[in-house]
């Protein structure tokens, strides 16, 4: 079992599923965080992760009362986000969760005051658009190469889950869906980029009202009753005057539309799927060719997963490590509570404008994150 020092941020984790692979074996990138225990709702679960990567396997009480631990990584499905998270807060752990922050507005809302009252600092996935990608675009809407952002879109689209995932239902129920599912890295971009969000207006449909899973496992060929909304078309307004098509669907077999496209007064920016920390971002200025700018030589945009041939940039745990640095320096993390928040909240209207056909206000607001400068970046890796 690893030492344990007195300088790291003691990370335990809840929930060991698959998607805590990637963020147990990211911590050794970073010099300022430490694994030391797991917790999941499968003993057995927890006992493979923690032998995986030599921590302690606790159950989830012991986990939260546990005096090593300075941060719960909260990894649990969505449902069970608010739940761990205000666990962890009461018990005074700070807390990073996946996303999105809760499934409801109202509990995203606790999580946050809970925090705040507590003094302890509350981080939410996705820290995606901390990547070369993300950092690239932001660095050139920041340096004006677009002029005034106008307009834009981002489309995620898709055939949904049951053709690949054995236990899919959770997906397409309430909390779940296209737009709370893979939302987060989309609206987390646009926001990182253009601010927050002020209006919407979505139109919402069921692309089927039963879904057959195909998918090896014990569910194979089994139908379920779809939930909520998995095919909406949206119109985001932003406090700085951009207005940007959101589209998010599970109704798709083939598109051709671009992640996201910006364009400005000065023109267009091009960027790769949000979900990754890499890809190309291309700058058109004015109608000329397109830059490409690729993100693969570039920090947190080299090819890293799958670990056995890799074809992608996956460095989930950044955001866990910013927020330890934020934690030292008393400043707030980027892909905070507030940001998360803010997300949750335009989701929320999306849907709801969905089923009542008229704009929805988004009163909250959010600061832009600060900008991800490269020596701030890579001073956080081990």
């Amino acid at each position: 079992m690893q030492g344990k020092s007195k300088t790291k941020l003691g990370i335990g984790v809840v929930g060991c599923g698959n998607i805590s692979m990637t963020y147990l074996r990211n911590a050794a990138l970073f010099n300022e965080v430490e694994l030391r225990a797991c917790a999941d709702i499968s003993p057995d679960m927890a006992a493979l992760r923690a032998g995986e990567y030599g921590i302690r396997a606790l159950n989830v009480d012991a986990l939260l009362a546990d005096a090593e631990i300075d941060l719960v990584l909260n990894l649990t499905v969505p449902a069970a986000h608010f739940d761990i998270s205000f666990s962890a807060l009461s018990a005074g752990k700070h807390v990073f969760t996946e996303k999105p922050l809760a499934t409801s507005a109202s509990d995203g809302r606790r999580l946050v005051a809970e925090a705040a009252e507590r003094g302890l600092l509350l981080g939410s996935a996705p820290d995606t658009f901390l990547g070369a990608a993300g950092r690239r675009a932001r660095c050139l809407m920041d340096e004006g190469a677009i002029g005034r952002a106008v307009t834009g879109t981002a489309f995620m689209m898709g055939r949904g889950m049951e053709h690949w995932h054995p236990n899919p239902q959770f997906y397409y129920q309430p909390g779940g869906g296209p737009v709370f599912d893979m939302g987060p890295y989309y609206l987390t971009m646009l926001v990182n980029l253009l601010g927050p969000v002020a209006r919407v207006m979505a139109m919402a449909t069921r692309g089927q009202e039963e879904r057959l899973i195909t998918a090896e496992g014990p569910y194979r060929n089994t139908s379920f009753k779809v939930g909520t909304p998995t095919n909406i078309l949206s119109l985001l307004e932003f406090r700085s005057g951009a207005t940007v098509t959101f589209g998010a669907s599970w109704d798709v077999f083939r598109h051709s539309h671009h992640p996201i496209e910006l364009h400005g007064t000065e023109g267009s920016l091009r960027l790769p799927d949000p979900d990754t920390f890499g890809g190309t971002v291309s700058l058109s200025e004015r109608g000329a060719d397109w830059a490409d700018f690729p993100s693969e030589s570039e920090l947190y945009g080299a090819r890293n997963w799958p670990f056995a041939a890799p074809d992608r940039a996956n460095y989930r745990m950044l955001g866990v490590a910013d927020l330890s640095r934020a934690l030292a320096t008393g400043r707030k993390p980027r892909a905070s509570g507030d940001l998360a928040l803010h997300v949750l909240e335009i989701m929320e209207a999306i849907l709801a404008s969905g089923e009542s056909r008229e704009s929805v206000a988004v009163n909250a607001t959010v600061d832009q994150p600060p900008l991800f400068q490269d020596d701030e970046a890579a001073s956080l890796l081990a």
